[in-house]
């Protein structure tokens, strides 16, 4: 059997072996297999990477304005609701979660981080960073929470204490 020929039964058996990961949120956090609890990078087991995969698995609720959860979100509610959910709290709106986050420069973000969009001293939009430049988000009337690309490089992102 070749090396090629042993990867995919490799990946099967790390998935296998994650339980409940889904192949979405191994992709989510680009493309390794890093659950938590599982063995890998030091950021597998903080607070940030663990909300990230709760907001992962809340893909396809429906986004309504000022929902927390846990069917339907606005784009705080998720993050609040997934970061409650692995023991750390955060205020209720996207301003407020701002205030609350150590600044980290883009060079050095990590999954599970905040990304906040502004404008002037404003914050109006908040989501979870998934890695590889895509985060997990409640967008906004008609859609659903999900994994996008961030569109856009005027962000800013805060890392939860």
């Amino acid at each position: 059997m070749t090396a090629h020929a042993q990867v995919p039964s490799l990946l099967t058996r790390r998935v296998r072996r994650a339980g409940s990961v889904s192949a979405l949120t191994i992709a989510a956090v680009g493309g390794t297999l890093l659950a938590p609890g599982a063995a890998g990078e030091a950021h597998a087991a903080s607070p940030g990477f663990k909300a990230l995969h709760v907001a992962a698995a809340k893909r396809g609720a429906p986004y309504r304005w000022g929902a927390t959860g846990p069917r339907s979100f606005d784009c705080s509610g998720l993050t609040q609701y997934a970061f409650k959910a692995v023991g750390k709290k955060l205020p209720r709106t996207a301003a407020q979660q701002y205030n609350k986050t150590r600044r980290v420069r883009a060079a050095h973000r990590k999954p599970g981080d905040l990304v906040f969009f502004g404008y002037g001293r404003g914050i109006y939009h908040v989501g979870i960073y998934a890695g590889r430049g895509r985060m997990w988000h409640s967008p906004k009337t008609g859609s659903t929470v999900r994994l996008e690309k961030i569109w856009t490089k005027a962000v800013q992102y805060g890392r939860v204490r």
